[in-house]
């Protein structure tokens, strides 16, 4: 299939889920401790991003697509920070503060680009009042073209039953990324993109690749989707699509240095292009090429445009 680049400034996307502000602590670690076996390090920079549902937020929004971000954040300097990190990246955000919850936030002490040690500061969202998602997300649906959820577990897609069915009574297409062992929680959208771990939790180890089709097909079925699109590190994309024959991308790859936010970078290209009318085999093979360039990158990172369509000439 030949790919070519959609003006992804045509499409308005909505990306709903669990926000986090991404922080690295740089520094030198040249000796050990005299009070315990661990390294010091001299904190000589403090980084911050925009994770989880934020980072598919802005790889959204660095394609040229407008994209709106539904989320909850606490009362707190890292809230703040979030917030301009995401509006410095284009990102037209709808974040709702609750009281008594600190903004999900993960800390990550870097030395000579290894990751030494990762602190994370949170509380479930779960038992936030949904009505302040249920609203923002209402407000924000104008004009839109698709819309992605990104579940990390975190509580604030509770209700996702209820968001999806919003969105799907206004025709729009809906792509997940999901979270743990219950998948029912996605019933009718349009398509969910788990890993191949997050897939064998749900349906069981597959020994082979009948096993992951014929599996897969089943959930699809099961939870009323129109497709399944199944990560899967070296081995590339499957999609199996209500109808249509199993489509298999191998990986595009080249340099693995960090997977982290890969998932986020797939699913935002997808919902991207979907926003934009493309068909979903055409929107995987434009995610599965930015997953193999953000696979390259240190931490939650980004894929402009240009990277997208410098890559798909370097493989034409």
């Amino acid at each position: 299939m030949s790919v070519t680049l959609p003006d992804f400034s045509t499409g308005c996307l909505v990306v709903v889920g669990d926000v986090m502000l991404d922080r690295y602590w740089h520094g030198a670690a040249t000796r050990i401790s005299p009070e315990a076996p661990v390294p010091v390090v001299k904190v000589e920079n403090d980084e911050f991003r925009a994770g989880g549902a934020g980072n598919v937020a802005l790889n959204a929004a660095s394609l040229g697509a407008t994209t709106r971000l539904v989320g909850l954040v606490g009362r707190d300097e890292a809230a703040q920070l979030l917030f301009e990190k995401l509006t410095a990246g284009g990102v037209h955000c709808s974040l709702v503060d609750v009281p008594g919850h600190p903004t999900i936030t993960k800390l990550r002490v870097i030395s000579r680009h290894q990751q030494l040690l990762r602190l994370d500061f949170e509380s479930d969202f779960a038992g936030a009042e949904p009505a302040g998602i249920d609203g923002h997300f209402a407000a924000v649906l104008d004009n839109v073209g698709a819309v992605v959820f990104s579940d990390y577990g975190k509580g604030t897609l509770a209700q996702i039953a209820t968001l999806i069915a919003a969105a799907r009574a206004q025709g729009l297409p809906v792509a997940v990324d999901p979270k743990g062992g219950d998948f029912e929680r996605y019933r009718n959208a349009s398509v969910i993109t788990p890993n191949m771990s997050e897939f064998e939790a749900v349906v069981g180890r597959c020994p082979d690749e009948r096993a992951v089709r014929e599996r897969g097909e089943a959930l699809r079925d099961r939870l009323g989707l129109d497709a399944l699109l199944i990560t899967r590190s070296e081995r590339g994309m499957t999609l199996l699509q209500k109808g249509e024959p199993v489509l298999d991308l191998p990986t595009r790859a080249r340099d693995v240095f960090d997977v982290t936010g890969a998932g986020d970078t797939v699913v935002a290209v997808l919902g991207a292009s979907l926003a934009c009318g493309l068909d979903l085999p055409h929107a995987m093979q434009l995610a599965n090429v930015a997953a193999g360039i953000v696979v390259g990158k240190l931490g939650t990172a980004t894929v402009s445009r240009t990277e997208l369509a410098r890559a798909l000439a370097h493989s034409a």
